[in-house]
């Protein structure tokens, strides 16, 4: 007979490879579904992970894209799994995004168009203190009345997107196009622009942020006492009751956290590569950096590696669209497939498979 047992230590091993192994896994039944869609998987494989990189045609304009769209991923997965160590689940980052580009964007607007050093750090602390703000209600509702953090974040996304609709066809509509939905474009407003800082490179304040973001999770997860009592949190909650961290401050500290951290990521974005607030403006960035935590195992290094492994698809999916006429959808299913593919090899992390000798009874 064939039974499951549970490991008495968890494996390192596989910890290790499940990653790799559900990438390529990944690839494999993405490829299926290219070629059920009518494409070549095999093209559609190397232009979603090698051309936007290896190719001369592409990979100049690429390259750079690489970190522009893998900085605010890594900036939400890093605040994520801070919170997910201590079995504290933020599914809502998408609407924490949303309202820190709002409030980014509102203080840009309000000084438009007076020139001054002030305004870009304004818009950083606003930013993040938007994604705060957001993350307080699930946090609240959570220590108050008990309510699951799971659903009630998951839900304020679609509040969120509610609001970020009404403010681009309100409050924040360009006054010089009235017909159009969508703000001032903040790229053409220096003093709020975040813009490259070495021409060609990809690089802006976001990555900055991304990188400062990393240093300081990973010194507070193996260093700092705060760390400590999330992972302590997270393995044993009633060792942790017993020892007196408090269970409300934890709740309120990490969706503080991932929430400021995931407002950041919206005004990065919103001043810079997207430039304005507009209806389609929520990118799905919030989502798939759910997917940049597990595959990175909640670590701040492996999230680097993660987030730019996630990136690439995001340039190379646009790639494929371009080149094979792939929806949209199918590259979203294709990212989905990672996570699936992460979460159902994890067993064999905590479990074994073990052939039996005997009746079955």
């Amino acid at each position: 007979m064939i039974r499951l047992e549970k490991r008495k230590e968890p494996s390192k091993f596989w910890r290790i490879a499940n990653p790799f192994l559900a990438v390529a896994l990944t690839m494999l039944a993405g490829g299926i579904m290219f070629a059920m869609l009518g494409k070549d998987p095999l093209v559609a494989i190397r232009l979603i992970f090698f051309d936007p990189i290896f190719s001369e045609t592409f990979g100049s304009y690429s390259r750079p894209q690489l970190l522009i769209k893998s900085a605010p991923l890594i900036l939400i997965a890093v605040g994520l799994a801070i919170g997910f160590k201590a079995n504290i689940w933020n599914i809502g980052a998408e609407g924490q995004y949303i309202i820190g580009a709002l409030f980014g964007a509102g203080v840009a607007l309000a000084f438009f168009p007076q020139p001054g050093w002030y305004i870009f750090p304004l818009m950083v602390l606003a930013g993040a203190f938007g994604g705060f703000l957001w993350a307080m209600i699930p946090a609240i509702l959570k220590t108050r009345f008990n309510t699951n953090e799971i659903l009630v974040s998951l839900l304020l996304v679609y509040v969120a997107e509610k609001i970020l609709a009404a403010m681009a066809l309100g409050l924040m509509r360009n006054p010089d196009i009235p017909g159009f939905p969508g703000s001032r474009d903040l790229r053409r407003y220096e003093a709020a622009h975040n813009a490259e800082l070495f021409a060609g490179t990809g690089i802006h304040w976001g990555v900055v942020a991304a990188l400062i973001a990393v240093i300081f999770a990973y010194a507070m997860m193996k260093r700092h006492m705060l760390g400590y009592h999330v992972q302590l949190a997270g393995q044993a909650p009633r060792a942790a009751r017993f020892g007196g961290i408090s269970p409300t401050r934890l709740v309120v500290i990490c969706l503080g956290i991932s929430g400021a951290l995931a407002g950041l990521a919206g005004m990065f974005e919103v001043s810079g590569p997207g430039g304005q607030v507009r209806i389609e403006f929520a990118s799905g960035y919030g989502f798939t950096a759910i997917i940049v935590a597990f595959l990175g195992r909640l670590n701040p290094v492996g999230i680097v590696l993660a987030g730019l492994l996630l990136g690439l698809t995001y340039i190379g999916g646009e790639l494929s669209q371009m080149m094979l006429q792939l929806p949209s959808s199918a590259i979203q299913v294709f990212q989905g497939m990672l996570l699936f593919f992460l979460l159902a090899l994890d067993f064999q992390t905590h479990y074994r498979l073990r052939l039996t000798r005997g009746v079955r009874t």
